[in-house]
């Protein structure tokens, strides 16, 4: 799509230039390091004249500075606000695995703040990076329409009828549909495509784009859909791809960077059809449900989700329910007040996703915040549904809970009939976790580990605390699949943690374990276990069969076989 050639590509290049600059200009020698989270900042009711003051404290937490900006944009005019607007891309932009925001939307809301304050160049300048941005990431013409026509006004506007013209020249170009991301018509695109099914108490906010299509106002009920992720071939597991302002990456490209492709919302009835339909043509009837945390946005949850089913090479489906959490450090308290209620609307997706998806094996992932909504739904389908002739799901995983420890512990044995297993992933480095203990009195929470780790015999606890901060955090990895792998290891055989990979009991308390880095952080080690899971291979002969089959000619795999097969004597 060609639009006015070299005066969009000046402006992208002046604009693009301006926000490497005040990359530098900003945040001076940042580094990527948690800082130590006020109460203040988690609660969100900050004054005006104490934001900048935050903001200096916390200079070595870009998250954190993106988000006090937001605040400080809300309370300024706007042309102030707009020019914190274009500060936070460029923090955006150049510490993309710590701020996982859309970059594009982002500009949008500068442009509408240059625009209020009368500034129209400057607003036709974020208008075309967000164009070039968008340009790269979404084939969606209403999408790429609505925003070119946004610049033919402008353009006019300022004097310059023929750019005008051919804007509105490119928007009767546009094909009427591409259902494809960028680059499937290729024959090797350089990336996957992951399709997840998704629930969510989240309004629309009437956004076409993918990444704003759901805000963090809530309905009264709940939303139906699939999604769509592409993912590289190339990506780390345990990390989401994203655009890199020191490699000089100004807008994303799916064969380097995570992308939420497209949102379908479905009614419920064509919602569950479809997932019985995509059960039939899959290797794998399996299905996990994924929950997110405190300070996660949509885009953020789904592109989680996909990642979690391609690091463990998951043939069944990919499930997310996502609840209105508002996405931002300074959003605490804010999403403590709607996890709950979202924990009433959980329990009725998965009683119906147990009645209703065809799935023969169903797992339950919770993280963070997340846990909160999990254990209420849990505990109301307990009570519910007791006594149970079997357990409803196969494997219950409660990453990093942000719950009281002893509410957890009382909970537990009520909940444990619904699962043949029971797992609580724990650390004594997470950040989040820490700063919500302080908030509420000191009281331990369940997903904290060191002295108040949590030991209760309905329950295996694995203290993960060696990988760092939390295990499903943007910072978690990098190169370490090992979380990751005993989460698909579970799926696969719901072994007990004495015969998994890397895991030692604790010396002086019972059902807890502590992770210790072995050769399980072995990337094919992830890719056998997938594999073995997807092929349904349970015994002994099974796994040999599968093992000299279809890696006869990979040793690494063929010298984990005695490892494996351990967890076939169970």
């Amino acid at each position: 799509m060609q639009i006015a050639g070299d005066r969009v590509l000046k402006a992208v290049r002046r604009v693009s230039l301006f926000l490497f600059c005040a990359a530098f200009s900003v945040l001076v020698g940042a580094v990527t390091v948690r800082a130590e989270l006020s109460a203040e900042i988690l609660i969100g009711d900050i004054p005006p004249d104490r934001v900048d003051e935050l903001i200096s404290q916390n200079a070595n937490d870009p998250r954190v500075v993106f988000d006090l900006l937001a605040l400080k944009s809300a309370q300024s005019a706007p042309g102030q606000a707009a020019e914190i607007e274009v500060v936070r891309a460029a923090l955006a932009q150049r510490f993309p695995q710590v701020i996982d925001a859309d970059v594009g939307a982002v500009l949008l809301g500068a442009a509408d703040s240059f625009l209020e304050a009368g500034m129209k160049q400057e607003a036709l300048e974020q208008l075309y990076l967000a164009l070039e941005r968008f340009r790269a990431s979404t084939t969606n013409p209403k999408i790429l329409g609505d925003l070119l026509e946004r610049i033919a006004v402008l353009e006019k506007d300022l004097g310059d009828a023929k750019t005008a013209a051919d804007l509105r020249k490119a928007i009767g170009e546009l094909p009427g549909s591409l259902d494809a991301p960028p680059g499937t018509r290729s024959n090797d695109p350089g990336f996957v495509s992951v399709e997840v099914f998704y629930a969510t108490d989240r309004k629309q906010t009437g956004e076409s784009h993918p990444s704003q299509f759901f805000g963090y106002d809530r309905t009264d009920g709940l939303n139906y859909g699939k999604l769509e992720v592409t993912i590289p071939r190339t990506q780390v597991p345990g990390t989401l791809s994203a655009p890199s302002i020191w490699r000089l990456e100004f807008s994303e490209d799916p064969t380097k960077h995570t992308m939420l492709q497209s949102i379908t919302p479905v009614e419920k009835d064509a919602f569950f059809a479809s997932m019985r339909q995509g059960l039939d043509d899959r290797e794998s009837s399996d299905a996990f449900i994924f929950i997110h945390g405190y300070n996660v946005s949509f885009d953020t949850a789904a592109k989680r989700t996909a990642q979690l089913a391609y690091d463990m090479s998951f043939e069944g489906l990919p499930v997310l329910y996502s609840w209105p959490s508002r996405g931002a450090t300074t959003g605490y308290v804010p999403d403590t007040a709607v996890v709950r209620l979202s924990g009433r609307r959980l329990t009725k997706f998965l009683e119906e996703f147990v009645r209703e998806s065809g799935a023969t094996k169903i797992h339950v992932i919770g993280h963070s915040m997340g846990n909160r909504a999990l254990t209420d739904a849990l505990e109301l389908m307990a009570l519910r549904n007791a006594p149970l002739d079997e357990p409803l799901f196969d494997q219950i995983i409660f990453a990093a809970p942000d719950v009281d420890q002893g509410l957890f512990s009382a909970i537990l044995p009520t909940i444990k009939p619904l699962a043949e297993r029971l797992t609580l992933y724990s650390s004594d480095q997470d950040w989040a976790l820490e700063a919500s203990r302080r908030l509420h009195g000191n009281a331990p929470r369940a997903g904290q580990a060191g002295e108040d780790t949590l030991s209760h015999k309905d329950i295996d606890t694995i203290d993960m605390s060696d990988l760092g901060e939390d295990m499903l955090a943007h910072s978690y990895v990098s190169n370490d699949q090992s979380a990751i792998l005993d989460i698909s290891t579970l799926f696969w055989k719901s072994a007990d943690p004495t015969i998994r990979c890397g895991l030692e009991a604790h010396p002086e308390k019972a059902q807890i374990w502590q992770y210790r880095k072995t050769d399980c952080s072995n990337l094919s080690m992830l890719n056998v276990v997938g594999h073995l899971r997807n092929k349904q291979a349970e015994t002994a002969a099974q796994i040999k069969q599968v093992l000299r089959q279809d890696f006869e000619n990979a040793p690494q795999a063929l010298d984990m076989e005695a490892l494996l097969l351990s967890l076939a004597a169970q």
